[in-house]
């Protein structure tokens, strides 16, 4: 489950910093239970649709709990944040 507040303050931060490794690990040192991802947005599913949209970039869920994981906008059954990063064409 990933908390509400959660969410918010992880987007705050990518807000206010570059997205790149050191927020990562910052994200990772902070909220050891919860795995979080960087990537490009066209690295996503077509059809995915992010739970936030910000002026460069976009926010994902991912539920873990079976063999695989997928992308999910359902807070209560997501284990991890994907942060997307949006490149102006």
């Amino acid at each position: 489950m990933i908390d509400p507040m959660l969410l918010d303050s992880v987007i705050q931060q990518a807000e206010r910093s570059v997205l790149d490794d050191g927020l990562l690990a910052g994200l990772r040192d902070a909220h050891p239970g919860v795995h979080f991802t960087l990537c490009m947005d066209d690295d996503i599913l077509v059809n995915a649709k992010p739970v936030a949209e910000r002026p460069g970039f976009n926010v994902y869920l991912v539920n873990s709990s079976d063999h695989c994981s997928v992308l999910t906008n359902d807070l209560d059954c997501a284990s991890g944040i994907v942060l997307a990063e949006l490149i102006a064409d």
